[in-house]
């Protein structure tokens, strides 16, 4: 679902684990529908359940003591294979921000075409991140794309993130390839006729 991006303010789920690919996020035996619906019920799913499909009560995904709208992930989020269902998993569970020290380019930008903001911080604030997660599930952190900044509401830590303009402008209007088209409409009609 299309949500407008502003300030997003959540606790975090920690996934303090490199090299996260994507078939670990999605894996490839989910990959036959053709929707982005239900992908989240089997986000992370071998590390999630058992072989019986009962919970495994070690996975911070079924610890009740963590929740939110942000994931924090290790190093090189989302390498490996390509497919657009890793993001559509993260997105269908929830998740509206992943923060991570590097993410793969090119789930990195399936991650904005769903509408999930990857927030790319230093190894250090990470550090500090995971840190103050483990000491306190209830950490606020705040994600304001206007500014692209993230603050860690435990240490008062504030970092800068790098966004492409467009994809800013998509996210903080709601707006996917499609949309941004659409509502250029007339000025490329325009632009048509006057360079015919």
């Amino acid at each position: 679902m299309k949500q407008k991006f502003n300030i997003i303010q959540s606790t975090c789920v920690p996934l303090p684990l490199e090299n996260v690919d994507t078939d670990q996020i999605i894996p490839a035996r989910f990959l036959k529908a053709t929707t982005r619906e239900g992908f989240g019920d089997n986000l992370f799913r071998d590390w999630r359940y058992n072989a019986d499909g009962t919970p495994k009560k070690d996975f911070v995904l079924n610890n009740p003591k963590y929740s939110g709208e942000i994931l924090v992930a290790g190093k090189n989020f989302g390498c490996g294979s390509s497919r657009e269902h890793a993001a559509w998993a993260i997105a269908d569970y929830g998740f509206r921000v992943v923060i991570s020290s590097f993410f793969a380019d090119i789930h990195k930008n399936n991650e904005l075409n769903n509408f999930v903001l990857p927030v790319q911080v230093s190894e250090q604030f990470l550090a500090h991140l995971f840190e103050s997660i483990k000491e306190d599930a209830k950490t606020l952190v705040t994600v304001n794309l206007p500014k692209q900044t993230v603050t860690n509401g435990k240490t008062g830590e504030t970092e800068h993130f790098e966004i492409n303009g467009y994809k800013k402008y998509c996210l903080e209007n709601a707006l996917d390839d499609i949309d941004f088209l659409l509502q250029n409409k007339d000025k490329i009609e325009a632009w048509e006729k006057a360079n015919a």
